[in-house]
C-alpha cells in the first residue's frame, strides 16, 4: 500500500489516475465553478493528488489515516484527493467505504479538523434518477475521497455571499448544460491519462 504525492516520486502507473483527477478539478470543478473556493487552491498548488494502492477497506483506512496524518504535518497542503482505482467500482461498496470513512474521522479526533466529501464515477444523489446531470457535481474519473481542511472551509464560506445557494447552483448548471455535455466533459478528462 502506497500513497504519491509529487511528481518527481510518483511512478508513472499513478500519472493513468492522477492525470484525469487534475483535469477534472480544472476543467469541472473549477471550470464550471462548481466549488467556487478551489480555483485559488488549485492555482497555487495546495492541491495533493494521493493514490490508494489497494482493493482492501482496512488498507484503504490506513492510507485515509497517513492522509491526514499528512495534512496534520504540511500545512502548506490546503485539501486532499485520495484516489480509489481499485475495488470500489460498485457505488454501494463505494458508500459503504465512506461510512467507514466518516468513523475513521471521528475516531482519530479529527471531527472539526478535516470533512471527507464523497465522489464517484456513479455518483447518484438519493433523490435524482441516474441519468439526472445534477449527479455530475459530484461524478469524477475515479472514486475519491476529498479531504477539507475545515477551518478553511468555515473561512471561505464567510466569504462568499450565499453559501447556501452553491449547490443548488451547481444542480441548476450541470442541468443546464445537460446530459450529453456532461458526459462529455468528464469522458474527456478520461482521455487525459499520462
Amino acid at each position: 500500500m502506497s500513497t504519491k504525492q509529487s511528481p518527481e516520486s510518483t511512478p508513472a502507473e499513478w500519472a493513468q489516475f492522477i492525470e484525469p483527477t487534475r483535469c477534472w478539478v480544472e476543467r469541472v470543478v473549477v471550470g464550471l465553478n462548481f466549488c467556487p473556493f478551489a480555483k485559488r487552491e488549485v492555482d497555487a498548488h495546495r492541491a495533493h493528488y494521493a493514490v490508494a494502492d489497494s482493493r482492501e477497506t482496512p488498507e484503504v483506512l490506513q492510507t485515509l489515516l497517513e492522509e491526514f496524518h499528512r495534512l496534520d504535518a504540511q500545512p502548506e497542503i490546503e485539501t486532499t484527493l485520495l484516489i480509489l482505482p481499485y475495488g470500489f467500482e460498485g457505488f454501494f461498496d463505494y458508500l459503504d467505504l465512506e461510512d467507514w470513512a466518516q468513523g475513521l474521522l471521528a475516531q482519530e479526533g479529527y471531527e472539526g479538523v478535516y470533512q471527507v466529501a464523497s465522489f464517484h464515477p456513479d455518483y447518484c444523489f438519493a433523490d435524482a434518477a441516474e441519468d439526472d446531470p445534477a449527479n455530475y457535481t459530484n461524478r469524477s474519473p475515479f472514486p475519491m475521497l476529498h479531504l477539507i481542511r475545515e477551518d478553511s472551509l468555515e473561512q471561505a464560506l464567510k466569504h462568499h455571499p450565499d453559501p447556501d445557494s452553491i449547490p443548488q447552483t451547481n444542480i441548476d448548471l450541470a442541468r443546464e448544460k445537460g446530459l450529453a455535455s456532461m458526459q462529455v466533459l468528464l469522458g474527456s478528462c478520461l482521455k487525459s491519462k499520462g
